[in-house]
Order: structure tokens, then sequence, then C-alpha cells
């Protein structure tokens, strides 16, 4: 694979990002390819695993990544792209906005900076594009089977695009007003241009599959229609419903969740016009933003671009340790200290914190109480407890608290309601192996299933949902 002495021969080299002080001047994406010729030597470091940790345990998709870094090597880049694809529907938007598990998990990161996977998957699938490689893939033969998609995030778009390669009509329902889901809405600019999306979308709608958008599913069209007029309905909805922070205070004015601030300001992006009493702004603003995970840090970096006069991160939990602990090895994920780009950009970050109250002036916030909490040393699984700190009362100012405390299960429409679709005790859909509900044909995949979790899990499983519909649709 790739050169045998490579790993040794050469260090990882990370792509360059744009300075600070120029990149939060504006939401564009601000980190640069690399040159092929140091691609070609990032690829040259894979080394010849006899167990490939990066692709069986790493990756949610098994990417056969040790292959198309051999192919990329080599200057095979066509190769390299159609065994991409042949695991991946849309390597654009991992290759930007995957944590990239599969670089935790290889065997080069057990003492040695990892294979640099996501970037070189980004640059297959880029030089893709470029070349005209990637075109439309139209079938040849119709089945004249009819399939709903409902939610239009990556696990519906893989469901949809995987469908319909096989010969489906495949229509996706959108209650939003543009394709995409958390792609669209959730994430920032910054991280992931939203024309990129669009591309992938011409691609899809010349393959045949047709999007409606502004449709709630359950309140625009009945469960009854989907079942009357579909021989099989996929439900993808993104676990949406935030968890809040019922506390005193809770009621006051510049206090939002994190999706209604992210989405706004994509929204803001894309031209749409937004009132401007409803526009939610950090601009000479102390900010907060409670929960220390991804979200959170969309926040932060939304708010830089904003103009905040402060912003400060706070978790609930204890400070992550700088390097991997006994109870966690690798080639599992890391429960590290993690420092984003947008936490270089500027903000201060507390843990061990737990917000009691909101303050405020003429219906408007104005500080958070917070007590400090004491964490008992991880056992010999990693779980520890805590107790609170007594007086041990922190104050911090805010004029625009963000809440990015993670999402609870997908939302609970007329759809679920209607159909008496069963769910778990977290609130998330009840599947088979099959991805079959409780329904007659009815399926659900994604974070309708499992809960937030990741783009590139949430691809891989749109596209065994599409495996497991095809093979019920041949057997109606």
């Amino acid at each position: 694979m790739a050169k045998a002495t490579g790993f040794i021969e050469y260090e990882r080299e990370n792509p360059i990002k744009l300075p600070v002080e120029e990149r939060i001047k504006n939401f564009k994406e601000f980190e640069l390819l690399l040159p092929e010729d140091k691609m070609i030597i990032q690829a040259a470091r894979c080394m010849d695993c006899s167990i490939p940790y990066c692709h069986s345990y790493g990756c949610p998709c098994n990417n056969r990544i040790p292959d198309w870094n051999d192919m990329v090597y080599k200057n095979h880049w066509k190769r390299a792209l159609d065994l991409l694809h042949s695991t991946i529907n849309f390597p654009e938007f991992t290759g930007r906005v995957c944590p990239a598990p599969c670089e935790y998990a290889c065997t080069l990161s057990i003492n040695q900076k990892p294979v640099s996977i996501k970037h070189i998957e980004l640059q297959i699938v880029e030089k893709g594009w470029r070349e005209g490689w990637i075109k439309p893939q139209i079938p040849s033969i119709k089945t004249g089977k009819k399939i709903a998609i409902v939610g239009s995030g990556p696990a519906g778009l893989a469901a949809a695009q995987q469908l319909a390669r096989k010969g489906h009509s495949v229509v996706v329902f959108e209650k939003s007003d543009r394709i995409g889901g958390l792609l669209r809405y959730g994430i920032p600019d910054f991280k992931l241009e939203k024309w990129i999306i669009d591309r992938r979308l011409e691609q899809m709608k010349a393959e045949g599959v047709v999007f409606e958008t502004n449709v709630n599913v359950g309140v625009d069209i009945s469960a009854k229609y989907l079942n009357r007029t579909f021989d099989a309905v996929v439900i993808a909805a993104g676990a949406t419903v935030p968890r809040d922070l019922n506390i005193p205070g809770r009621d006051l004015k510049g206090i939002h969740f994190a999706m209604e601030y992210l989405t706004q300001q994509n929204k803001i992006n894309a031209g749409d016009y937004i009132p401007e009493e409803q526009i939610i702004t950090a601009k000479d603003k102390d900010v907060v933003v409670i929960g220390g995970g991804d979200t959170g840090s969309d926040c932060v970096g939304t708010a830089r671009r904003q103009g905040a006069k402060s912003i400060t991160q706070v978790e609930i939990l204890p400070m992550p340790p700088q390097t991997r602990t006994p109870y966690n090895p690798w080639p599992t994920w890391p429960r590290i200290l993690f420092t984003s780009t947008s936490h270089e950009e500027g903000c201060e970050r507390i843990w061990s914190l737990s917000a009691k109250s909101f303050e405020g002036e003429n219906g408007n916030v104005k500080a958070i109480n917070f007590t400090e909490l004491k964490w008992t040393e991880p056992d010999k699984y990693g779980k520890a407890n805590f107790e609170e700190i007594q007086n041990s009362n922190k104050k911090l100012k805010a004029d625009l608290v963000l809440l990015a405390m993670g999402f609870l299960h997908v939302e609970h429409g007329n759809l679920v309601k209607d159909l008496n679709i069963k769910t778990d005790n977290r609130g998330n859909i009840l599947v088979d192996k099959n991805y079959r509900t409780s329904v007659e044909k009815f399926f659900a995949t994604g974070d309708s299933i499992i809960g937030a979790s990741l783009v590139v899990r949430a691809i891989s499983h749109g596209r065994k949902v599409a495996e497991a519909v095809d093979n019920y649709l041949k057997n109606a």
C-alpha cells in the first residue's frame, strides 16, 4: 500500500488556513487545498497495515481508505474517486465537516501523527468535480416503484440517491424552504459553503430525484396520502428537538437555542430577508454559549464573525485530558481536549459549571449564575460523578445566551403520531435490523433512530436503508 517506508520518511502536513484576522471578516471557507504533489506525499504515509482500523473501525461507511491512498500515491486519481464513491455518496461533505474518527483509528496515531485521510478524501472528490468525472448515474431501467423520503439531511439524500440509481422513482419531502437539512441550516458556511450542496443536488435531479420543499409531512400531506401513493416511505428526519435549560429566568429575551441562531445566520448568508427586530446578533455583546460540543463551537465562530464583545463557552463536564487515558485506548474515539478553529478565533472556555439561574434587566438577559462542580476521578469504564461545591457561585455577564446542549430525539410530528409508530424510551423511532418501523412499508434511518450523530454515520445509514427498501420492493 502506497510507499512502504513513507510513514518514516514524511511528516504529516496540514492544509493552510487563512489567518484569523482575515477569515473572521466573512462566512467563507478558510481552509485551502494542498497542492497535488504534496497530497501524493501525504498518501505515501499510509502504512501497509495488516488490519486497517481506519476502514474497519474508524469509518461508519467503511471507506476503502488504504486502497484510495494507494491510488493517489500512484497518481491514479480517477480510480481513487471510483473507490471513494463505492462506499460514500458525498465525500465533499465529510471531507469538510467530519471529525475524522478514521484518523484517530489510524495505526500511525498510536505514537505519531495519523495519515491525512480527511484531506486526501476531500482532494479526491474535488479533483473529480474539476475534471468532470462526477456525472449523473442514470438507471437504464425504471422499476415503476415510488418511494417517499421524509427529510433531506445527509441520511435522506444518501437514501434518495441510492434508490434512484436502482431505478425507483424517488420524491424527497423537506419542510424547510431549501434542501439539505442539517447540512444546509445546521452547519455554518465557514465550514461548508452551500453551493457545494447545490452542486450535488443538480446531479441527483439529473438522476431522477424529485425534491419538494416547504412540505411538512403530517401537516401539508397526510400519512394516509403517503400510504396510498408510495410503495415505501423512509423517515429520515433529523433529531431536532433541543435539550432545554429550565431554570429561573429562562423566559428572558436574548436566550436562544443554538440551531435557531445558526439557521438564521445561514439564511442571511443565503440572501434571505430577516426583519431587523427578529435578527439574533452577537455584535457588541457579551455572549455565553452553554454546551461544549461542536454545535457550541459553531456558535462561537458565528458570534466572532458577528462582532461579539466577548465570548465564553461553558461546559458542565470537567476539562478533558490532553492525552488518552488508560480506559480510552487506541483505536477508540479519543476523549481528549479538542480545540476547534472557532476556539482559535477567540473565546474563553470554562468547565465544570452548572447553570442555576438567569438574571435580567427590563426583560432582557444580563447575566447567568453558575455553581462550580467537583468531579470524581473516572472509574475503569471512564464514568465519573460530580457534586456541587458549596458557596461557589460564579456570575457571567451575558447579553446573548446560546443553548447548545445537544438534542433529544426526532421531532414527533403528526406522521409519527398518526401512524402510532413505536419509539424507544429516548424518543427514537424503533426499527428492526432491516430499518423497518412498526408500521408496514414505513422505514426509518439516521438521526430518527439513533439520535443526533455524525454526518458520515447518517450517510452510512441512508445507504443501508436504501438497500433494505430495495430488497423489500423486490419481494413485495
